[in-house]
């Protein structure tokens, strides 16, 4: 986490969470969710619109400092730690997004990944269960990540990806509980 958030979560530690505001895509981008964007729906699942979604982030300075300052909290929610306030984030799958490069894996944030196990969902999404969370594989990806299933690194276990967050103890929606 970035210093200058951690000294603003000390000089002010009493602001109130965010909940609704942004959102992960299954592809690891970052949304952006006004209050139009809230009114439409929810950000992924049932009753889930395109106008729901929100805005697609493109400033690239931005997402870097989400990606530097996104983590979970101990109920499994992950949220954006924006100075001293925390901004819960809608996820549309999983809380990582794995990108496989000819360098290795690392998640949407760019952090490397710890992979303990593979598995893979009804519909043949590709997870990577890590020492830093639940991923799922980019659909990108999937080529890439072949190679490592052939020779047996990966060895996939199947999964239903409705039990997955229970499983793997993440929240897709902290505004929906809250």
């Amino acid at each position: 986490m970035d210093d200058l958030v951690q000294q603003a979560m000390a000089k002010w530690p009493n602001v109130p969470n965010c909940y609704g505001w942004l959102g992960l895509c299954a592809r690891g981008n970052w949304y952006m969710r006004d209050d139009v964007a809230q009114q439409a729906g929810p950000f992924a699942g049932e009753g889930a619109t395109p106008a729901s979604r929100g805005s697609l982030l493109t400033h690239e300075k931005l997402i870097a400092f989400i990606n530097r300052n996104y983590a979970a909290d101990a109920n499994g929610a992950w949220y954006f730690q924006n100075g001293p306030q925390r901004v819960y984030v809608e996820l549309e799958a999983t809380p990582l997004i794995a990108r496989i490069t000819p360098t290795g894996i690392a998640a949407h944030t760019g952090e490397d990944l710890n992979i303990q196990r593979c598995l893979v969902d009804e519909m043949g999404h590709l997870y990577l269960d890590c020492n830093e969370g639940l991923a799922r594989v980019h659909t990108q990806d999937m080529a890439a990540a072949v190679p490592f299933i052939e020779s047996g690194l990966w060895v996939p276990q199947m999964a239903s990806a409705q039990d997955l967050p229970k499983r793997f103890e993440y929240v897709t929606s902290p505004a929906a509980g809250h």
